[in-house]
């Protein structure tokens, strides 16, 4: 091979090079969205199914449960049941709170990305229930609940 042929084959690489940098440029920022979506997606089905549990395990108890309760019940599986909350699953952590009143007793759940923001960030969403079986959503912090239990900036999830 001569020093021209040696030439157009170094160039030739150096644009496939830039070629897939460009491909990568385009891809990444989409994957990244995706998970973060597939993250989101997680949390909601998971506070629904703490919501579910915490119904089965009312029906056979004066008060509602927290995670390590709920897993040691079989209502939940172990990584939503961890020892000591808050749980950690698909980018988000989990808190459970039950709530003593009179004369109904309440509870509520969370759910806040591990990381909320940036490039690396596992959820944008922040997610909160409680017993009224409704799962809200709120950008930047988890939704409020004042004495009364009405929940302030938070937008309902639909089914």
């Amino acid at each position: 091979m001569d020093k021209k042929q040696k030439g157009f084959s170094l160039i030739e690489l150096l644009i496939v090079v830039v070629i897939i940098g460009i491909i990568a440029a385009i891809a990444i920022p989409n994957l990244l969205a995706s998970r973060r979506a597939s993250n989101e997606a997680a949390a909601i089905g998971s506070l629904r199914t703490i919501t579910s549990a915490q119904a089965t395990y009312k029906s056979g108890n004066p008060t509602f449960a927290t995670l390590p309760e709920l897993y040691s019940e079989g209502l939940i599986d172990e990584v939503l049941g961890c020892g000591s909350p808050p749980c950690s699953k698909t980018g988000y952590s989990y808190a459970v709170t039950p709530l003593a009143g009179h004369p109904d007793f309440h509870w509520d759940a969370t759910a806040v990305p591990e990381v909320g923001s940036g490039l690396g960030a596992t959820g944008f969403r922040y997610f909160y229930t409680n017993e009224a079986v409704v799962i809200y959503a709120n950008i930047g912090s988890v939704p409020t609940v004042d004495a009364t239990r009405a929940v302030s900036n938070g937008t309902p999830i639909g089914d």
